[in-house]
């Protein structure tokens, strides 16, 4: 029976893009898939491509911890506005409105980060996150 050659291109094609911690996990000598497998087990409960940023701390003995933060106020501005991106001119076009309920909510989120920091202060940074990003707080 004949067999069927394919020819192969001539530029193979490129290898899988490495995710931002990679080579940090690499140079300090960490266990990638050991972190990887506890990443994917913490982070399994987020909605998927929600952008989450990591701090990670290496050790000289090759252990490591990390602290998954929640995305930035941004990202939850335009979820909750429902657009796709801010405004060109901050403070001179709005691009959409964004309830205070809204702005509070996203407070308690993002509270998870530094608890410290009180609600009212998170409620004001948000609200002028979400002027600098065109949208007009609402009642």
């Amino acid at each position: 029976s004949a067999g069927s050659c394919q020819s192969l291109p001539e530029d193979p094609p490129p290898p899988p893009p490495l995710l931002p911690w990679t080579p940090c996990c690499c140079q300090q000598g960490l266990n990638l898939m050991e972190f990887c497998k506890s990443f994917n087990e913490k982070t399994k409960g987020i909605i998927d491509n929600t952008p989450v940023p990591v701090e990670i701390t290496a050790y000289s003995d090759r252990t490591f911890e990390y602290f998954i933060k929640t995305p930035q106020t941004s990202y939850f501005l335009k979820k909750a506005a429902g657009i796709a991106k801010g405004a060109d001119q901050a403070g001179r076009s709005f691009v959409g409105e964004i309830s205070v309920k809204k702005i509070y909510e996203i407070a308690k989120i993002k509270q998870q980060d530094k608890q410290f920091i009180s609600l009212e202060h998170w409620c004001s940074q948000i609200m002028a996150s979400a002027k600098s990003m065109g949208l007009k707080v609402v009642r």
